[in-house]
């Protein structure tokens, strides 16, 4: 199988500009902050998924490429995946519409965003299982936050697809990497196809979907196996960097999903170098993916 990483490095100058031309205002820092840690989500791919092939990382332009990237990894550009009517795009979810089109994708792929890190050694059928993803689904019920919007919209399109009507709950996959069939990703793009065109905008709205889409869709076509991936969520909201550094020290699962909020500059730089101090220490050996 293949892996999928979308990447974006927020202080990339002619990014920035590309972004206050298009958006007509200041960078969201949260959103788009870079903590340096994309080496050590390669790291922990060669390290605890020795059974992926490939990996892409799918970025807006070349000065996103990562300086010290070597040839083993596949760079994707936006312009090769997305139409063009809908470049310049700063919308993770608009992007994740088009993954499946990446040329020479593996049938199976993980999908991971660019805070998603394996720190265990993991198996093949820890994602996959008898040509099934496998993966932890929920039943939820709507809140209108802008994430559960787009869930429920990626819910009941991945209905229609299957020509199902809405629910009153929708499913809620769990926040980890993603197993994806791409053949089955395609069959859905085939199927509502103008559906999903009309969703795109180039930032975040309550009218877009989400990576649920294919994942429902592959739940309610019988393609999906109900089991939860090991995997942790740590919000620097709610976690301490000191818990975050002593997780990755020690982790009890085989992912970890280290989500960023807002915070003045000078946190986020200590809390930065200590972050990449710990990842260091526990993978501290380069992988093919580096010069």
């Amino acid at each position: 199988m293949d892996a999928v990483i979308t990447y974006v490095d927020g202080l990339d100058p002619l990014w920035q500009e590309d972004y206050r031309t298009s958006m007509g205002g200041p960078v969201m820092a949260k959103r788009f902050r870079d903590w340096g840690t994309l080496r050590f989500l390669l790291r922990g791919i060669e390290t605890h998924l020795p059974f992926v092939r490939n990996v892409y990382l799918v970025v807006s332009r070349e000065s996103q490429v990562p300086e010290w990237a070597s040839e083993k990894l596949k760079i994707v550009y936006h312009r090769d995946i997305i139409p063009e009517r809908f470049l310049p795009v700063f919308n993770s979810t608009a992007i994740e519409m088009f993954l499946h089109r990446i040329p020479g994708l593996d049938e199976r792929f993980l999908y991971f965003n660019d805070d998603m890190f394996p720190v265990r050694d993991c198996m093949e059928e820890s994602f996959f299982k008898d040509g099934k993803c496998a993966m932890g689904f929920a039943r939820s019920f709507f809140f209108g936050n802008l994430y559960k919007r787009q869930s429920r919209n990626s819910d009941v399109l991945a209905r229609k697809a299957l020509g199902r009507r809405p629910g009153l709950t929708f499913m809620r996959p769990q926040h980890t990497c993603s197993p994806m069939i791409r053949s089955a990703s395609e069959e859905v793009y085939g199927a509502v196809e103008a559906e999903i065109m009309a969703s795109i905008t180039r930032t975040r709205e309550a009218r877009n979907l989400n990576q649920y889409l294919f994942l429902d869709y592959l739940y309610y076509s019988g393609r999906a196996v109900n089991r939860r991936i090991s995997n942790r969520h740590l919000s620097l909201a709610t976690a301490s960097i000191d818990q975050i550094c002593s997780f990755l020290s020690r982790p009890t699962c085989d992912l970890v999903c280290i989500n960023d909020v807002h915070m003045d500059e000078e946190k986020f730089r200590e809390y930065r170098t200590r972050m990449l101090e710990a990842f260091g220490k526990a993978l501290p050996v380069r992988s093919r993916f580096e010069r």
